[in-house]
């Protein structure tokens, strides 16, 4: 199970929700949005990249790459044997995230899987051939909501939320894919905010080339920049997945109000007897109830809700959490 962090102080929290909301945003504009110096950030922030407590990535959007195949899978195992099968999952590639659920038995993780053969050799050959996996359920993602990937903790407000976002490159129409996109894309993935010049060498093109391309990929949402942090250190103690059961003509207004919420770090509509997933991310377990009480509950088109703790995140936006195997 993960180790106990020390919470960052407000003004690291701060910074660190900011690089959520925009991850290639300058010193200088986080700075001026939070009303501290650029220096001030760069003392702050750099440690906190340096030491693996921020780290900047980017995942992929499955909507436009249509060998990608997005999936939930539920894994029920031995609780005896729940590290080494959550260790497994989040050392493969193709798992975005990893989390141990609920009593300590079961495991969730969303992976994208590279075509029907990887599928197939995931779930009708791998998963039989794991003694220690007791069943599992697989759910495809039809539809990820973005606008939960706004999530940013509760820790800044809607003005310096939106003075953070306003440099970001308007939504175009769809882009195509070019050749050199893929290695911009593997560039950023491995380092979120490495320079223009850097990708260009990456991708070998030019740094004006590499800044238009990554604007295209950005803003028509091929792409998506994330910063990946250890929630509990932003004073995030209650974190659960819901799996709700929703009328099908419903489906797209709730998911989308759903995703709207401060609480909703992910939100998709799924395959199965539940049909939308939603990650929430609480300071605490009267928050969570609050939420579920206050928010789900006010839902009309809502028939079910099964509620699953997390334990335990061991990867996220396809980074494996330090620490955790």
């Amino acid at each position: 199970m993960e180790k106990v962090r020390h919470r960052l102080n407000e003004t690291d929290s701060r910074i660190a929700a900011a690089m959520m909301a925009a991850p290639r945003a300058s010193w200088r504009t986080v700075g001026r949005v939070l009303g501290i110096s650029e220096r001030t950030v760069v003392r702050r922030a750099a440690p906190l990249f340096g030491d693996g407590t921020l780290r900047a990535t980017a995942v992929r959007n499955p909507v436009h790459f249509p060998d990608l195949i997005p999936l939930a899978l539920r894994v029920r195992c031995k609780p005896d044997r729940i590290s080494a099968i959550a260790a497994t999952l989040a050392r493969r590639p193709d798992t975005v995230w990893v989390d141990v659920l609920g009593g300590g038995d079961e495991i969730c993780t969303i992976l994208f899987l590279d075509g029907p053969d990887a599928r197939n050799n995931l779930l009708l050959r791998d998963l039989p051939a794991t003694p220690a996996v007791r069943s599992w359920t697989s759910h495809l993602l039809l539809r990820v909501f973005p606008a939960a990937f706004d999530w940013s903790g509760g820790l800044l407000t809607e003005s310096e939320l939106t003075r953070l976002r306003q440099d970001l490159p308007a939504v175009p129409t769809r882009p195509a894919l070019q050749p050199v996109d893929h290695q911009l894309i593997a560039a950023l993935i491995e380092d979120g905010r490495a320079s223009y010049t850097d990708l260009a060498r990456r991708a070998d093109t030019t740094a004006l080339t590499a800044r238009r391309r990554l604007e295209a990929l950005v803003g028509g949402q091929v792409l998506r920049l994330a910063t990946e942090v250890d929630l509990g250190r932003l004073g995030i103690r209650a974190e659960a997945l819901l799996w709700i059961t929703v009328a099908p003509g419903g489906l797209e207004e709730t998911g989308q109000r759903l995703s709207r919420h401060p609480q909703v770090r992910f939100a998709s509509a799924t395959t199965g007897p539940a049909n939308l997933l939603v990650a929430v991310a609480a300071a605490d377990l009267d928050a969570l109830y609050h939420f579920m009480s206050g928010t789900v509950g006010a839902l009309e088109h809502v028939s079910t809700v099964e509620v699953t703790p997390i334990l335990s995140g061991v990867k996220r936006t396809g980074l494996v959490r330090p620490g955790s195997l």
